[in-house]
């Protein structure tokens, strides 16, 4: 299925873990892809190249995907890589803000940079590229997609990561008010919530099987992901598919958000 059939997409911190499997996902379903990346330009120049690869596959021809390297945190660099994003393709009809980090936060002694940073990568990154993408979208007909990798802990808190639970549940309401504000104007805004998935950026317990074990003993499903089974999801939304879903989280969770600690019934 090519449900992305000639769109051109940008997906930020796609040079690793959940945005690489999306690019890949993107171009396996027909989309021409943007591969951001932030200080990690061998890894997102393999991406491209695995692209590439998937192209030759397929039996097309090399279709111009590349890679844009941009901090997301910085509104002058988001505004030079979306206007080199344009330039290249001619158009960007799909954006997904997926760059993120998360470092410890504790609440009774978490240091204040470390939370900016966060803050101004995980949310701010994300209004900037969205604010950029849609004055794109609003200037040409055809409206846009934007997709944005929230987390299950946009819903559930997380003790001692303070700040990232404070970005992902403010992705989330970014996500509906700009769902609002241009549900009118052709412009679709949703958002997946990933759980446990297996990327780097869960380096302390994917690795490890008594941390993980302990991780995925919380998952109602049982396991954690893999980035690929995340991707089809972030496919799917931006497809026409669902083209009467705007304002949405997807989670994907492996049931993380029905709360399965309550799976028994302790309380009457």
């Amino acid at each position: 299925m090519r449900r992305l059939e000639g769109r051109y997409a940008l997906v930020t911190g796609a040079s690793r873990g959940i945005g690489r499997a999306v690019a890949e996902r993107f171009a396996a379903e027909g989309a021409i892809v943007a591969v951001n990346y932030y200080g990690q330009a061998e890894a997102a120049q393999e991406v491209v190249r695995r692209l590439e690869v998937g192209d030759r596959a397929s039996g097309s021809a090399l279709r111009g995907h590349f890679a844009v390297e941009a901090d997301v945190s910085s509104e002058e660099e988001v505004r030079r890589m979306i206007a080199e994003v344009i330039e290249r393709f001619g158009r960007l009809d799909i954006l997904v803000n997926n760059a993120g980090i998360q470092a410890p936060t504790p609440g009774d002694s978490f240091d204040l940079a470390q939370v900016q940073k966060i803050l101004a990568v995980n949310l701010t990154g994300a209004a900037l590229c969205a604010r950029a993408a849609i004055a794109h979208f609003l200037s040409r007909p055809g409206g846009g997609v934007i997709v944005n990798t929230s987390s299950v802990h946009e819903v559930i808190p997380k003790p001692d990561y303070l700040a990232y639970a404070m970005s992902k549940a403010g992705l989330g309401h970014l996500t509906k008010t700009l769902a609002l504000e241009f549900a009118d104007r052709g412009i679709r805004v949703n958002a997946v919530g990933p759980g446990a998935v297996v990327t780097d950026i869960n380096a302390a317990w994917k690795d490890v099987p008594e941390k993980r074990g302990a991780v995925e003993a919380h998952i109602p499903m049982g396991f954690a992901a893999s980035p690929e089974m995340i991707a089809p999801v972030f496919a799917f939304l931006a497809s026409d598919e669902a083209a009467y879903i705007t304002g949405q989280t997807l989670f994907a969770c492996g049931g993380l958000t029905l709360y399965g600690d309550f799976k028994e019934n302790w309380s009457s």
